[in-house]
């Protein structure tokens, strides 16, 4: 089967030859494997055989982005939102925001004007090289953007978002639905000009370690209606939808599935997602990507990582519904060798019906 098939197979909760493979090592932790024998010349992608590609458009305002402070630890950017990130200079973390483009309505007023589709949103030779690329491969191939609450965390400091949430409803629907409104035109746009998705990957963390960010009723009153108008645009083009949503994210669950969203991503395992609770729970009305516990990957004993994927992976793939992530993204603590017996390991427990991997 080819990559695009088995996902496929996947999201319609069906058994493939196997499970399909897909996962995001950070940068930092590609310098290490490069050091450690990962061959310099090949992508990371190709070299574990990543079945996943992701296309889409550039959705932000389009400010300028400037280096304001440089040194051997840090870089200190401006971004096209409009804010400055600090991040270590190998963009080995999540960065952090040190401004914010929205403080007010007012800020508001000057960006919207700015979001609006454009043929410019896209770098068209590359993205078209890359695009034929993946479908020469046979990749599942996917339209790919931020949207909702964690989107503008680009634009507000997380706690004014969260304040906003409640005491600026009727605000906080308008900024969600314009820059929904933007995705969906930007995705037609592509489509129009021949590109062809097999789905969509959309990302918006709604949780952290210890939760939710925002109660399901706030979900249901600010965020449902546009993550539906969004995931309808797509199925309305055969595309079935996965959601990218970090954090403890099991109580909105149920709505997701109203929304419409088809799979969900990453299971982070230290924020209380259970993979095989999960599977047991919603796996009749919503297929699981990820829920590999990267600690469990650089834990020196290598019995941690083999009960983790064998008892999971043999669990989660009944039925289909499942594709292996980890349940984040491969930090650099994880070593080449080490990963190596994680990708061993996810073929050999992710076959079906004894098919040869």
């Amino acid at each position: 089967m080819t990559s695009r098939e088995r996902i496929l197979t996947a999201l319609k909760h069906q058994e493939a030859d196997r499970i399909p493979i897909h996962d995001s090592p950070w940068g930092s932790t590609i310098n290490r494997w490069r050091k450690e024998g990962m061959p310099d010349d090949i992508p990371p992608a190709e070299y574990f055989e990543y079945e996943l590609a992701s296309f889409g458009a550039d959705l932000s305002p389009g400010f300028p982005v400037k280096i304001l402070e440089k040194n051997e630890t840090y870089i200190v950017e401006t971004t096209p939102y409009g804010g400055v990130r600090k991040n270590f200079r190998d963009y080995s973390t999540t960065p952090e925001v040190i401004g914010w483009p929205i403080q007010s309505k007012e800020d508001w007023d000057r960006i919207k004007p700015r979001l609006v589709p454009d043929y410019t949103r896209l770098d068209w030779v590359s993205t078209r090289v890359n695009y034929e690329r993946a479908v020469e491969e046979g990749k599942f191939i996917t339209f790919g953007a931020a949207m909702g609450y964690d989107l503008f965390q680009s634009y507000m400091k997380s706690e004014e978002e969260l304040i906003a949430l409640v005491t600026e409803p009727d605000w906080m629907r308008e900024m969600f639905r314009t820059h929904a409104d933007l995705l969906v035109e930007m995705a037609k746009i592509m489509m129009e000009k021949g590109y062809k998705f097999d789905g969509a990957f959309l990302y918006n963390d709604m949780g952290y370690r210890n939760g939710l960010l925002f109660s399901p009723e706030t979900y249901r009153s600010l965020l449902l209606e546009t993550d539906q108008i969004v995931c309808d645009f797509f199925h309305g083009h055969d595309m079935p939808v996965i959601l990218h949503s970090c954090g403890g994210v099991k109580e909105l669950i149920p709505h997701l599935i109203e929304a419409g969203f088809d799979c969900l991503q990453p299971l982070e395992v230290k924020a209380g997602m259970d993979l095989i609770e999960l599977k047991e729970q919603y796996g009749d009305r919503m297929a699981f990507m990820g829920g590999i516990d990267v600690r469990a990957m650089a834990h020196p004993d290598p019995a941690v990582i083999e009960e983790e994927i064998g008892t999971k992976i043999e669990a989660a793939k009944q039925g289909g519904g499942y594709i292996y992530h980890s349940d984040h993204s491969v930090p650099k603590n994880v070593s080449f060798s080490q990963y190596l017996r994680v990708m061993e390991l996810v073929r050999q427990h992710g076959q079906y019906n004894g098919a040869v991997v």
